[in-house]
């Protein structure tokens, strides 16, 4: 009983970077090719009004004036055995874009190109770690969404 309550009380007071660590132990390291991307989100008070919105993507040299993005998306998946979910980009497929003519002899310029399609949100959980596994040579960015305090109560029309 002793030694239950002092290992209790051992996790309660490890540091949080200590916890992410034992965190990671149900993820798997990256297999060849890819790699292992590893946010911690730091605790908030109302973690319910916040999302985290992931964007995988590559710099790329091209021209300053069409809009491009890459083919390929973000799944999520079960880690076996545990339950947790890491999210996976196996490819990065071919860059796309818009055909606006441009000076062929233009410079061209490095720009952040992400994959293509809706916006990828979730859930704020400071409690896990955030796993993400790409292709190498992706970089994986995100930003932190939050929700107004108040609501707006819609009119009859």
């Amino acid at each position: 009983m002793k030694r239950w309550l002092i290992t209790l009380c051992l996790l309660c007071t490890a540091p949080q970077a200590a916890l992410a660590d034992a965190n990671l132990q149900a993820f798997p390291p990256a297999g060849p090719g890819m790699t292992r991307h590893v946010l911690q989100l730091p605790g908030q008070a109302d973690e319910s009004a916040l999302q985290v919105e992931l964007v995988v993507g590559k710099t790329v040299a091209t021209d300053a004036h069409n809009r491009y993005f890459l083919g390929g998306r973000i799944e999520a998946q079960s880690v076996p055995g545990w339950g947790y979910t890491r999210y996976v980009v196996n490819a990065l497929g071919p860059l796309a874009g818009t055909l606006m003519a441009s000076d062929p002899a233009a410079p061209k310029v490095e720009r952040f190109i992400s994959l293509g399609g809706q916006p990828f949100l979730l859930r704020y959980n400071s409690r896990l770690p955030l796993v993400v596994y790409v292709p190498e040579g992706a970089e994986v960015r995100y930003r932190i969404w939050s929700a107004a305090a108040t609501f707006t109560t819609l009119g009859e029309g």
